[in-house]
């Protein structure tokens, strides 16, 4: 079971993966994580990788791909793996396909998480998080116990930068320009799924489930 998740930032790919890692015991593998951890590990690409990421560009597909092979080459992963993020171009998907192709192991399921863009920015602008970690809130779906205070350790909760509306709309914009002709890509291939991605986090992982299951 190899998976892509598909879908706008805030849309929920991230909550998903981590139901889905752990009710299937699949790793969840994140690209950022892949390039902190190597540069971290200080490894030959994670060096490379170092150079792009200080000066401020991107690193480069043939570089992230690599780390990908490599990971996917883990024993954690022979029962499958669940991608949340990665590819966001077409260049990306392709690259990707051969990669995987060569390996034997080609993605099985495209997971595309639909949003309508108003309810996206209702859903973000309104989060709120605690600054110690213990979780987050929604002014409106969930809010705390005692008003923009963290129920567990009491701190006044704060909002993101990430989750400020200009900034939702320009990463919004962003996935749809670059992102969203994956969509196609991947429903040529017959490999996408759709699901509602703004319900509440059990409907959305019963929807998965459901994609999993047939």
């Amino acid at each position: 079971m190899r998976l892509i998740f598909l879908g706008a930032p805030g849309c929920g790919k991230g909550t998903q993966a981590k139901l889905l890692k752990k009710n299937h015991d699949l790793p969840q593998i994140s690209t950022g994580d892949l390039l902190r951890e190597a540069v971290r590990a200080g490894s030959q690409l994670g060096v490379e990788a170092k150079g792009y990421m200080d000066s401020g560009a991107l690193v480069p597909d043939r570089l992230v791909i690599s780390l990908l092979e490599n990971r996917i080459d883990g024993a954690d992963c022979k029962k499958g793996f669940i991608l949340d993020g990665f590819p966001r171009t077409r260049v990306q998907a392709e690259a990707l396909d051969t990669a995987l192709e060569e390996k034997k192991t080609p993605i099985d399921t495209v997971i595309n998480f639909q949003v309508d863009m108003e309810q996206l920015v209702e859903r973000l602008v309104g989060r709120r998080v605690c600054p110690q970690g213990h979780g987050e809130w929604h002014i409106k779906f969930n809010p705390p116990g005692v008003e923009g205070r963290c129920d567990t350790c009491g701190q006044e909760l704060i909002q993101r930068e990430d989750d400020q509306e200009e900034r939702i709309r320009r990463r919004f914009e962003a996935f749809q320009k670059d992102t969203e002709p994956l969509i196609g890509y991947y429903e040529g291939q017959g490999k996408l799924q759709t699901v509602e991605a703004l319900g509440k986090i059990e409907i959305v992982s019963g929807q998965i489930e459901a994609v999993i299951n047939r």
